[in-house]
């Protein structure tokens, strides 16, 4: 799931500490290196892309399919993704994971191929990764009153799927303000 990198528009809170055109120059950057490190045959890479309107934008590869995020809060707009896509095991990354490669997305998958549900946890919190296995509905319960943006987030949206197995992956660190991209 991606955001256009538009200064203003996308990692705001970085933006409020190093300037938000530095903070969308970073961002583009973090996800041109993020598409080169995931291509992989073992699996399809799509983008989910905010906003809606950008789904045509010359800043997104052109040979990855594009698919709207939609209206909504980020778990609204990452469930619609889970209810939409095609059935099958499906893990959403976050954009913003300097330390993400290939080998992280294969350790999730092969988790996921034994549990109902995979989350890569975040330093700060919350999570740089949700997998689910899809071979029932997605739950109506998923991120419900999940505390986005927050510490909260991971254990909030772990208490969203009431009697899944879920397993976590690596930990890894995502960025949103300076001392996350110093480190």
């Amino acid at each position: 799931m991606a955001k256009l990198p538009r200064a203003g528009r996308v990692k705001t809170r970085l933006g409020r500490d190093i300037g938000m055109v530095p903070a969308a120059w970073w961002m583009r950057h973090r996800l041109r290196r993020l598409l080169r490190d995931l291509r992989d045959p073992r699996w399809d890479l799509a983008l989910a892309v905010a906003p809606d309107t950008t789904l045509a934008a010359a800043d997104w590869p052109r040979d990855l399919p594009r698919l709207p995020q939609g209206p909504g809060d980020l778990g609204q707009r990452m469930a619609r993704q889970f209810r939409t896509a095609s059935a099958g095991p499906l893990l959403i990354v976050g954009a913003d994971i300097p330390g993400l490669r290939r080998g992280h997305i294969t350790r999730a998958f092969a988790l996921l191929g034994r549990n109902d549900a995979v989350l890569g946890p975040a330093t700060d919190g919350g999570y740089w990764l949700i997998g689910l296995h899809r071979t029932a509905a997605t739950p109506a319960t998923l991120f419900r009153a999940t505390r986005w943006s927050s510490p909260h987030a991971l254990a909030d949206t772990l208490a969203s799927l009431p009697g899944a197995r879920i397993v976590l992956t690596d930990t890894l660190s995502d960025v949103d303000t300076a001392a996350d991209l110093a480190h």
